[in-house]
């Protein structure tokens, strides 16, 4: 039997079932021609690579179409197809996506729309996820006098080879099975993003805004205020190394955290400057006061994950002698300390990126302290709230590393 246009994993059921046929687009689909006459239709969606067919109210927070303008837009109605022919860096032919909105709206005459028959739509909703259809596009379009647009005339675009089963069931099984995983996928992702938001409120409850020295929340039994101390009063400076080079070579990101540059950057960026960086041990903290969009005044970390490593001697290492690091790390990602931060910033940053504070006077910021039992007790909550968003977050990359797997080997076609 010929297997060259059967994929590499089927349903047990159709594992000898014939191989897939191809239709062209244009055998098994329409193209919406029907008009908005007299701006019938008052709802005008956009597609975007992301979101899918949305309102555009929602997409851009206010209606982009002129009103008086939308009767020469197309009529879509529910379970149509759109092909957007903008392309962006996650759509490089422009979004193919189906109208699930259910209801009607009006759509850009830019837009391709089309109806499909005789096949599942699920199944080809599905398919337009994959890379199946690129190598057609590419092959037979451009990206035109405009670079953000890719171009194909409406009669090639609809000479498109689709492979699909032959046996409709097996197409609803696909779509079924990719459907249900999606809204797995959904699911943790809302979880996820629901630990993130709990995580947000109790840094903004659990310690005091400046000016005040009691938080909003507090565990039982601590009703002490807070005290102002300088960090220079509760920390050390961390610098130099013993001259073992072949320790991990850290950075931090404002985003991630400490990573290994390997990581960070596809490889070693130290260099020769390796010998003058600073040994780091467990516990100990780190200030980069590098300023991005994340960290307008710079991040701390503290070395939670490695029992030694080797940073950058640019980085305001300190270890902590009466406070909790982990606690001071979480202090410092409250934002709180900003204001203070932003006194000492003379001349912004450097051409390097790095803000014009020095270690001196970093030390010299004031932050609020609870007793240390408190400070413990709130670094830990926080602590095992983060495990478990991390948990969350890695069941999640493994659920859409999963997904493009599944896409790359329940389909046929060109990549």
């Amino acid at each position: 039997m010929n297997r060259k246009n059967t994929p590499k994993l089927r349903f047990k059921e159709f594992e000898k079932a014939d191989p897939w046929e191809q239709r062209k687009l244009g055998e098994i689909s329409n193209k919406v021609t029907k008009k908005n006459q007299d701006a019938v239709v008052d709802e005008v969606f956009t597609n975007s690579a992301e979101f899918g067919i949305i309102s555009q109210r929602d997409f851009f927070e206010k209606d982009i179409a002129n009103a008086e303008n939308i009767d020469g837009y197309y009529v879509v109605e529910p379970d149509d197809f759109v092909y957007n022919p903008r392309i962006s860096a996650t759509a490089p032919f422009g979004p193919i996506k189906r109208n699930k909105l259910e209801r009607t709206g009006a759509m850009s005459p830019l837009y391709y729309v089309f109806r499909p028959y005789d096949i599942d739509l699920s199944y080809l909703e599905w398919y337009f996820q994959t890379t199946c259809w690129h190598s057609f596009m590419r092959f037979n379009g451009n990206s035109g006098a405009r670079s953000d647009r890719f171009a194909i005339t409406d009669k090639i675009f609809n000479e498109m080879p689709i492979s699909m089963p032959q046996d409709i069931v097996e197409q609803k099984l696909i779509g079924t099975f990719l459907t249900k995983l999606e809204s797995l996928i959904t699911l943790h992702q809302r979880k996820y993003e629901k630990l993130k938001k709990v995580k947000n409120a109790y840094l903004d409850e659990m310690f005091p805004k400046n000016g005040e020295r009691f938080p909003k929340r507090r565990f039982p039994g601590f009703t002490d205020p807070w005290e102002q101390r300088k960090l220079g009063e509760v920390s050390e400076r961390v610098q130099g190394n013993d001259g073992r080079m072949d320790l991990p070579t850290l950075t931090i990101s404002a985003a991630n955290g400490w990573m290994s540059q390997e990581d960070r950057f596809s490889g070693n960026i130290a260099g020769k400057e390796q010998k003058n960086y600073t040994l780091l041990h467990k516990g100990e903290l780190s200030y980069n006061h590098g300023n991005s969009k994340l960290a307008k005044y710079g991040t701390v970390f503290s070395l939670e994950s490695y029992e030694e490593a080797l940073v950058p001697r640019v980085y305001h290492s300190f270890r902590m002698i009466d406070a909790d690091a982990s606690f001071i790390e979480y202090y410092f990602s409250t934002k709180i300390p900003d204001r203070e931060l932003a006194k000492l910033i003379s001349s912004g940053a450097r051409m390097d990126g790095l803000l014009n504070i020095s270690f001196d006077e970093f030390m010299g910021i004031k932050i609020n302290l609870p007793s240390i039992q408190e400070q413990q007790k709130i670094s830990y909550y926080l602590r095992q709230l983060d495990n478990l968003i991390t948990l969350h977050q890695r069941e999640l990359d493994k659920l859409k590393k999963l997904k493009a797997a599944y896409l790359d080997a329940m389909f046929v076609g060109g990549k």
